[in-house]
């Protein structure tokens, strides 16, 4: 079995809790891309924990990590979340944790270059998380990157660092005015950070086929949602790799293997970090109460996420570009003591009501077309069987599931791993 984990919308749907639910019924949990510019937040029965890099598979002590090839890994981070977990007393060791050798290797100088360029864009900046995520993934397309493999090679690696800090510093000295990078730092960086790490890399493309022939359970985790892909998102105000299903087996490093399903995670409403266009976004007092209710920010920026109702139109673009086979709905506990719930079930452009997801260029000039919903008064965080549910949660959750044409298998009424019901 050969199944997908990934966000619907935006990021930030819950897909950590989600995998830490899931994954009990898994022998591997893989990330295939991004790196540590998105958080997943987990609270289980050992704790409260926020993973960047790290699978969320991590927390579960017969699962296997891999860091798969498609990821761009910062080592100084990865190395301060590892000791963090050891210290909550999270086993990882090699034999729980492997690490692509041809994932790519965040630099200092990518993250300094991504202050950078926020800084240069100002009132015109794409909300970065100033992680050098675009940065890496300009280097690695460029064919100027390191990767986790080459950690294995020191000697051959010396050798390498001098032209590519040469090359960096044309756009660090010259364009942006900043302090050049050193051969020096750069050795030094990989000593302190990567020798450390040199037991967890090894090929995972050929560790998860042996594991896929064995018969083994393989999940695969994405980093945030459909609508920050690099080619289907809100572009530019986009992630730089691709958060779609179909590129696991490739952002894994088995391109030869086809995934059986596809679970498409969305929260009860909708939210966003960071800039762009979001049709269906309150404002004010509104805005406040919903991101409050829900603990709206960011788990690895603490940035205050934009929020507002449940948006129709996108959650339908997103299900149809994951190819989603069912649905995980997180945080509808969020929605309890309301009278009335808002769902954005269109928008409407220059008089023309739209029922499909536009190209990104006319999103700003759309405005969202309201339906309103009974809500519930009740508490339902206790609830465990669909027949807790009230009524009004229910045909909320029905609405949901017509509207969007997928089904929907999970909802969460609760941060705990157990708060969740099967319907």
């Amino acid at each position: 079995m050969l199944e997908s984990i990934v966000g619907i919308n935006w990021g930030d749907e819950g897909k950590g809790r989600m995998v830490d639910l899931l994954s009990k019924d898994y022998d591997i949990v893989c990330r295939y891309q991004g790196g540590n510019n998105a958080g997943h937040t987990v609270i289980n029965d050992k704790g409260k924990f926020i993973l960047n890099l790290l699978p969320s598979g991590i927390l579960r002590e017969d699962v296997v990590c891999v860091m798969g090839p498609g990821m761009v890994i910062d080592i100084k981070h990865l190395a301060g979340e590892m000791k963090k977990l050891r210290e909550a007393g999270i086993r990882i060791s090699p034999d729980n944790l492997k690490i692509s050798d041809r994932a790519v290797i965040t630099m200092p100088y990518n993250v300094q270059q991504d202050c950078l360029e926020e800084e240069r864009l100002a009132d015109k900046k794409f909300g970065s998380t100033k992680r050098g995520i675009a940065p890496v993934y300009a280097d690695k397309y460029l064919k100027k990157a390191f990767r986790m493999g080459e950690l294995l090679n020191p000697v051959l690696l010396k050798k390498r660092i001098p032209d590519i800090v040469e090359w960096k510093n044309l756009t660090l000295v010259n364009a942006y005015g900043a302090a050049p990078a050193t051969v020096e730092e750069i050795e030094a960086y990989f000593e302190e950070y990567g020798a450390p790490l040199k037991e967890y890399i090894c090929d995972t493309g050929l560790y998860l086929n042996q594991a896929a022939a064995e018969g083994k359970n393989i999940m695969f985790e994405a980093q945030l949602g459909a609508l920050r892909d690099i080619d289907f998102g809100i572009y530019p105000y986009t992630s730089s790799s691709s958060t779609i299903a179909a590129y696991a087996p490739i952002g894994a490093g088995v391109p030869n293997l086809k995934l059986s399903k596809t679970i498409g995670i969305m929260k009860a409403y909708s939210s966003c970090v960071g800039e762009g266009p979001f049709t269906a976004e309150y404002f004010g007092e509104k805005a406040e109460k919903l991101r409050e209710a829900g603990g709206e920010y960011g788990a690895a920026t603490g940035r205050p996420r934009r929020v507002g109702p449940f948006d129709v139109v996108a959650s339908k673009y997103g299900i149809r570009c994951q190819g989603a086979d069912e649905i995980a709905l997180t945080k509808l506990d969020v929605l309890s003591g309301h009278e009335e719930i808002e769902v954005c079930e269109a928008y409407e452009l220059n008089g023309k009501i739209l029922t499909e997801f536009p190209f990104t260029d006319v999103l700003d000039d759309c405005k969202p077309v309201f339906k309103k919903m009974k809500g519930w008064n009740s508490d339902i965080s206790a609830c465990r069987k669909k027949e807790d549910l009230p009524k009004e949660a229910l045909d909320y959750i029905r609405y949901i599931e017509r509207a969007c044409n997928c089904k929907i298998r999970y909802v969460s009424v609760g941060a705990e791993r157990d708060a969740y019901i099967e319907m």
